[in-house]
């Protein structure tokens, strides 16, 4: 996957901008607000995904205008494609001139990883970041993941909204009977999946985190999954429990992932250089799975995150990730001093200059 050119016009900052001529490595520089990370989130967007920044449509379009249009030049599997993106309330995509369905159906032409400064804290927050990070991983890979997800998502949010209830009107329990089914039949196939990621992380995983702590650290890999084949039994099981609460105590929406250095887990006992390199490593990996199964590396994306790496990380990624084309966002050039080959791009009030 290789981008040729880029054109944003009324998104975020930036009024007008074009770029092209990359290099496999590219860094981004300029102060703040001035429209490094719209030009990386513009990128982003191609792939059919949200913005990893979590804003609403409506917010990626530049104030007082009616909307936002990007568009992208890139070679994919040796084709030359060309896409565009209207934004306003939603966003409107087309494909080589075409008008498509959905944005959404992006994701099958366009792919790209990004490592922004909250994917450091994949490893110390919540399992809530962790899941997420599958989610959207697995989601460019499988599309159909996406429409299970939520599926699975709107029948817990019933369940809940039902289980409150339950303790006072128990004529609700046909409701309930039917929201744990449909729950129980999209759990199932969202811990294939994620079962499914998470064997194609062990093959890859521990490698690269031996390149990135030089050889010194193992790494292992746990799929922790609330409950799998017997979702339904542990819901019906967890009725009076769950309505106490409010909420839904069991399935694939209370899973977690465990990472192992040197066999002690990285979350409670390891420090903060370790956290960040398994948070790395999971970015570079998701690159390598993407590859594997389609053939081609993804575009690689890092916002903002090379001044919160030590010296040695920020040189293994700089020169030692080959073969990816990669687009680095940073303040200070002087994150990017060890820089052995590629191109710096200087962007000044959403322009480059």
């Amino acid at each position: 996957m290789i981008i040729k050119a880029l054109t944003c016009r009324n998104f975020r900052n930036i009024e007008e901008l074009e770029a092209g001529s990359f290099d496999e490595m590219n860094v981004i520089c300029g102060e703040n607000a001035q429209g490094k990370t719209n030009m990386l989130e513009s990128i982003w967007l191609f792939t059919g995904m949200k913005s990893f920044r979590g804003s609403r449509d409506s917010e990626l379009v530049k104030k007082d205008r009616e909307k936002a249009v990007n568009g992208l030049e890139f070679v994919s599997a040796g084709t030359e494609e060309s896409a565009r993106l209207e934004i306003s309330e939603r966003r409107t995509a087309f494909l080589n001139g075409k008008k498509l369905k959905a944005a959404s159906e992006l994701a099958e032409h366009f792919s790209a990883v990004v490592f922004s400064p909250g994917d450091l804290s994949l490893i110390k927050d919540g399992p809530a970041v962790r899941r997420r990070f599958l989610d959207t991983a697995i989601g460019q890979l499988y599309p159909a993941y996406i429409g299970i997800l939520k599926k699975y998502t709107r029948a817990v949010i019933q369940r809940n909204s039902v289980i409150k209830n339950y303790r006072y009107d128990r004529t609700l329990e046909i409701m309930l009977d039917s929201f744990e089914d449909e729950i129980a039949a999209e759990a199932v196939k969202i811990v294939k999946f994620r079962a499914r990621y998470i064997s194609l992380l062990k093959e890859i995983l521990p490698e690269i985190y031996g390149g990135i702590s030089s050889g010194k650290e193992s790494l292992e890999t746990f799929y922790m999954p609330s409950a799998a084949d017997d979702v339904k039994e542990r819901l019906k099981a967890a009725r009076t429990a769950d309505m106490l609460t409010g909420s839904t105590s069991a399935g694939p929406h209370r899973d977690d992932i465990d990472f192992k250095i040197n066999g002690m887990s990285a979350r409670s006992y390891g420090s903060q250089g370790q956290k960040r390199s398994v948070a790395l490593a999971l970015k570079l990996a998701e690159a390598e799975i993407i590859k594997n199964i389609s053939g081609e590396y993804p575009v690689f994306l890092l916002d903002d995150v090379m001044s919160e790496l030590d010296p040695d990380r920020q040189s293994y990624i700089l020169n030692r990730v080959k073969g990816i084309q990669t687009f680095i966002t940073c303040c200070d050039p002087s994150n990017t001093a060890s820089l052995e080959k590629g191109r710096i791009i200087y962007i000044e009030n959403g322009r480059i200059r």
